[in-house]
């Protein structure tokens, strides 16, 4: 597969983020610059070696700009086919253009603003979609660039290979492709503005699973189109077996409950629920700390680390436990190398910055209920000190800590925590203090000290019976919603047993 180096290059972007230092590399390169406006004239204080495609063309921009790249010079320049179509070129006095550097008007951007509807119509890109997607399908003679993101990586390749490689090209063309796909679907979601009479439209063709929660249940998985990230449904799987219905819904309450943590952490999930959470500063630590909360529970379970994966904590793993499914946002080499020990383990690389879940459906008897993401997030300014001691730094911290957590066990949720790793999770109960029983139970097992603990319980307490059973325990310090007719009852027995309470107005319920 040959290696390019552009001659040529058209650049129109929205975003100009990185285009000093690319236009100064083509420079160097040698490469003739055709540009647009906005970017022409940003270009131009760079550089005098840039034409504007007007002059190109020699057809002026029409109608404000709404028509200016869409001509037959630049289309045939970009989708000539080097080893064929050379002499329709040079029969109409047309140049190659080798290199395409675009990114669209921001449509997304603009319809999240307060924005008219006409004001949103006209963030429709018409000719910036028409060249990046001219560029991807010629890839094997054109290189596309559609996020800055990306500029560094290709001055490194061009360095590195004295041109462009047949499988970078590749890359970028495919992403062109989803590019235009979540586009697209961002425009169509924003024009129909009530809810389509079949959803299942907005995914793609099914992946037929093995079968369902269980053998006798057939299943399928349709992946979202708009999606640009790697997420769980469309994870980099790096080795394994096939994953299950299963491995998939637990895969993916592991994965969002993980990037709610900015240092180095560790969920570890069974059956959709977290049955060890611990963030440190250091993730092999973080392991640790998540792994002995409910060791037995953690056996055949998911793990998802928010760090890249080394071949000592890879060790490790494979030493401690049984894994169904491990996610992380990068592998080292010699982690990947280490966990072929285990080839059925699934691997799994997703982003931390995924794609959001957005709206969530669930499928009831003769309807579909919808409702958006649960993305409220909790911090120290929310909360509300309703006992009569006030909560100290550490306490605060494992306040937030548990509270985190909690969102993604199933309710009737209570999480005990301390020092940012959890202690006990009780979790799907009809009674709140069960749940809490529960939790007491699972550390007492473990041997793990419960006393001077934080509890977090997803919704407020009815009764302080609640109360009780966490000071029993050696509970100091509660956060929960607040909102019950009884909260003054809950309040007085927190005092009694000379705990800290606070109330973050927040319910986190997870059926």
């Amino acid at each position: 597969m040959r290696v390019i180096a552009p001659k040529s290059a058209l650049i129109s972007v929205s975003d100009k983020t990185g285009l000093d230092n690319l236009v100064r590399f083509l420079i160097d390169k040698d490469v003739d610059i055709i540009s647009t406006g906005g970017t022409y004239k940003a270009i131009k204080e760079i550089t005098d070696n840039v034409i504007e495609v007007s002059e190109y063309t020699g057809h002026k921009e029409m109608m404000d700009g709404r028509v200016k790249t869409l001509h037959p010079k630049i289309h045939a320049g970009i989708l000539a086919r080097r080893e064929k179509d050379t002499d329709a070129l040079k029969a109409m006095d047309y140049k190659e253009i080798d290199l395409v550097v675009v990114n669209l008007y921001p449509f997304e951007k603009t319809v999240a603003s307060d924005c008219s509807f006409e004001e949103a119509t006209e963030q429709i890109d018409i000719g910036g979609p028409t060249m990046i997607r001219a560029a991807a399908k010629n890839f094997n003679d054109v290189l596309v660039l559609s996020d800055p993101s990306d500029y560094a990586e290709m001055i490194d390749e061009w360095q590195k290979n004295s041109g462009l490689s047949f499988d970078f090209r590749k890359k970028q063309a495919v992403k062109v492709f989803k590019k235009m796909s979540a586009y697209d679907s961002a425009i169509y979601q924003y024009m129909n503005s009530e809810i389509d009479e079949n959803l299942i439209q907005d995914f793609s063709s099914p992946k037929i699973l093995r079968y369902g929660e269980n053998p006798h249940q057939n299943a399928k998985l349709y992946l979202n189109e708009s999606s640009i990230k790697l997420n769980i449904a469309n994870a980099d799987i790096l080795q394994g077996k096939e994953l299950s219905y299963n491995n998939i819904a637990d895969s993916d309450a592991a994965w969002e409950c993980i990037k709610q943590f900015k240092h180095p952490a560790c969920v570890i999930v069974k059956h959709a629920n977290p049955c060890g959470v611990s963030e440190s500063e250091n993730l092999k630590v973080s392991y640790r700390n998540a792994f002995k909360t409910d060791p037995t529970s953690a056996f055949g379970g998911i793990i998802a680390l928010n760090r890249k994966l080394d071949s000592e904590l890879a060790e490790e793993i494979l030493n401690n436990q049984f894994v169904e499914v491990l996610i992380a946002p990068e592998y080292s080499i010699n982690a990947v190398e280490t966990l072929k020990k285990k080839e059925n383990i699934r691997v799994l690389r997703c982003d931390l910055d995924g794609d959001e879940v957005g709206d969530q459906y669930k499928v009831v008897s003769g309807g579909i209920l919808v409702q958006d993401e649960d993305t409220k997030v909790v911090l120290v300014d929310d909360l509300k000190v309703v006992s009569k001691l006030q909560p100290s730094k550490e306490q605060l911290k494992d306040f937030l800590f548990a509270w985190k957590v909690a969102k993604y066990v199933k309710s009737n949720a209570i999480v005990f925590a301390k020092n940012g790793s959890t202690i006990g999770i009780g979790a799907g109960q009809m009674n709140r203090v069960i749940s809490a029983e529960i939790a007491s139970l699972k550390a007492k097992k473990e041997g793990l000290e419960v006393e001077g603990s934080c509890m977090a319980s997803d919704a407020f307490f009815p009764f302080r019976d609640g109360i009780d059973m966490a000071a029993k325990n050696g509970i100091k310090s509660i956060i929960q919603p607040g909102g019950s007719v009884r909260d003054n009852e809950v309040i007085d027995a927190a005092d009694e047993y000379g705990m800290v309470m606070v109330f973050t107005g927040i319910r986190h319920f997870r059926h």
